[in-house]
């Protein structure tokens, strides 16, 4: 399971990489329109991103142990979103042995 969460993760990581460069190469995000920015389906998608990458951080403050890591990885998810997402279980899957359970990347160690 280890191996297949990173590969995934590193698939989420090169993609959002790759979808966020190109679409910087596009229009900078301050240029989005005004009947974009302002649609009720952008605001409510805006508001369902945000809020999960919020219910990610739960976990991920349960996890880290020092202030300046939570701190760190909340200012992180807040602005870069999915990529720090991937970055955080990338650390972590690769710091677990392969043979290593679910409960084990999951659960703070003591």
């Amino acid at each position: 399971m280890i191996w297949f969460l990173r590969v995934f993760f590193a698939i989420v990581l090169v993609s959002m990489l790759c979808v966020t460069s190109w679409a910087s190469r596009q229009c900078a995000l301050w240029d989005i329109p005004g009947s974009v920015g302002g649609h009720p389906w952008f605001i409510a998608t805006l508001f369902d991103t945000y809020w999960a990458f919020l219910t990610f951080y739960c976990w991920v403050a349960y996890k880290e142990r020092s202030w300046l890591a939570r701190i760190g990885w909340l200012l992180a998810i807040l602005l870069l979103g999915n990529i720090a997402m991937a970055v955080y279980m990338l650390i972590l899957l690769f710091r677990a042995p392969t043979s290593s359970r679910m409960e084990d990347l999951l659960l703070r160690k003591s």
